[in-house]
């Protein structure tokens, strides 16, 4: 009302001016029946529960029925990612703790998917074949489960799938027949994964191999997403590495301070969220970063993110203190175009992000980002969460929740090679990414009840990796 009031009217009167007593008294009561009469703003509990139910359902409405694979991106016809399938056994249990599904109906899903995987042949035969060694090809075809193409035998998102497994192992833990083949099929999943193998160069471990090319030639060095690569190689009960692979790994991590945060750079946040899905790092700590614990450093990269989007440095549309986020994810194209007099280049799918010495920017934002940061930034998360729903609609927002990606500066429909243009919003995405999906529904989940992160805890092979890793403290030296 006072702001009402405050506001000049043509020909400078203000317009409660000339108004008798009584009339004022009846505006008053107007606006306060108005604003009584207003529908509540959603709680942050039912926004929660809403970005929840609809990503549980990305993964249990498109699951193949034949293999229960999880396909990497939808609606486009796409291969399954191996990744999305360990999201997704995560997120059987969160939508049965949740109530989306019954406890029943989530483990008969979870116990078919695992079944499935261990049915899966095995060889290094470049064809006919879903995995090697216990290790699974990054993309296998939907409806044979064989690899697709020619795509490597992928460490980190076998390691992905593994701890999807793990998961399951230890949700499910009652005393009913459906619940301990589940612990049994994680079991042997887990356990015919030879992880040495994959260590061709010291105490390192490959991040692939393919039968045409042999193994990469790259190994995983330097912080980033593989930290769950290293820990379940570690804590392997039949073929686990030497406890220096953990130390091997961070010879290269590279530190900085970023918009006044101190830590360990990765400038893509997906680097700092998917090993911690499903690991709490809270108050454990490594004898490599002595400093602070992997949750606090993760937490501190994603505060510096968030700065750097309100400078907004390159002047992008929309960004700020509630649309940011930086990972990889889908882009519009890979072209350069003249927006307002300036020429901006765009990029299609690609790792995005924002650090010292390493910005990777063309104003595509990935929802995921922010959300999925809701773990260790809460009081930036849930404001970007209700922004982006709201402000976009369902250009963004829709049947799954949040779609990948989208870009307020692009425009234009010249040279546009995915996805679609709102002239109003920007380039908007038309596919959910399950790699992308799966963050969010746990993240979510690790914010609000801590459920995957204590269910972990209780994994036997989690707690044996830590500590062969060299951490202690915190809950670790609870453990048994």
């Amino acid at each position: 009302m006072p702001a009402l009031l405050g506001v000049r009217g043509k020909g400078g009167r203000r317009p409660g001016e000339g108004l008798s007593f009584r009339q004022l008294v009846a505006l008053v009561s107007l606006f306060l029946v108005t604003c009584a009469t207003r529908p509540p703003a959603h709680s942050d509990d039912a926004l929660l529960d809403d970005v929840q139910q609809r990503t549980f359902h990305f993964f249990w409405d498109l699951e193949d029925p034949g293999t229960h694979l999880i396909p990497d991106r939808a609606p486009t016809p796409s291969f399954s990612s191996i990744a999305a399938v360990g999201f997704g056994l995560t997120a059987y249990g969160i939508g049965a703790e949740r109530g989306f599904v019954t406890r029943d109906e989530a483990a008969q899903r979870t116990l078919a998917t695992l079944q499935s995987l261990l049915a899966m042949k095995q060889g290094p035969e470049p064809r006919g074949v879903s995995g090697y060694k216990g290790f699974f090809y990054h993309f296998l075809d939907m409806k044979t489960a064989e690899r697709f193409q020619t795509v490597e035998l992928s460490t980190v998102d076998t390691s992905l799938l593994i701890a999807g497994a793990l998961f399951a192992q230890s949700y499910f833990d009652r005393d009913n027949p459906t619940e301990k083949a589940i612990r049994e099929a994680a079991e042997q999943l887990y356990e015919r994964v030879e992880w040495p193998w994959e260590q061709i160069r010291a105490n390192a471990i490959s991040m692939g191999w393919t039968p045409e090319q042999g193994f990469h030639t790259y190994d995983w060095r330097g912080y980033n997403e593989a930290m769950i690569v290293v820990i379940l190689a570690l804590g392997s009960p039949t073929h686990p590495v030497d406890p220096s692979a953990w130390a091997e790994y961070h010879k290269t991590d590279r530190r900085g301070t970023f918009y006044g945060q101190q830590h360990i750079l990765f400038a893509p946040l997906f680097g700092h969220q998917y090993s911690q899905v499903w690991i709490d790092f809270r108050g454990i700590r490594d004898k490599v970063n002595l400093d602070v614990d992997y949750h606090e450093n993760s937490r501190r990269a994603t505060l510096a993110q968030h700065a750097y989007a309100i400078e907004n440095p390159q002047q992008y549309r929309d960004y700020g203190p509630n649309i940011w986020g930086l990972t990889a994810c889908d882009g519009p194209m890979d072209a350069t175009v003249t927006i307002d007099g300036r020429a901006r280049t765009f990029h299609s799918y690609t790792a995005r992000g924002a650090t010292e010495g390493d910005i990777r920017d063309d104003g595509t934002i990935a929802p995921t980002a922010a959300v999925s940061s809701i773990a260790f930034t809460p009081e930036i998360a849930i404001p970007a969460i209700r922004e982006m729903s709201t402000r976009y609609g369902e250009n963004l927002y829709t049947k799954y929740g949040f779609l990948d990606a989208f870009n307020p500066t692009l425009r234009t429909t010249d040279e546009l090679k995915h996805g679609r243009v709102d002239p109003q919003q920007g380039w908007f995405d038309i596919d959910y990414l399950g790699i992308d999906e799966g963050p969010i529904i746990a993240m979510i989940e690790n914010y609000r009840s801590g459920l995957v992160w204590n269910t972990m805890k209780k994994n036997p092979h989690v707690v044996r990796g830590l500590k062969r890793a060299g951490f202690t403290g915190g809950w670790l030296g609870k453990s048994e």
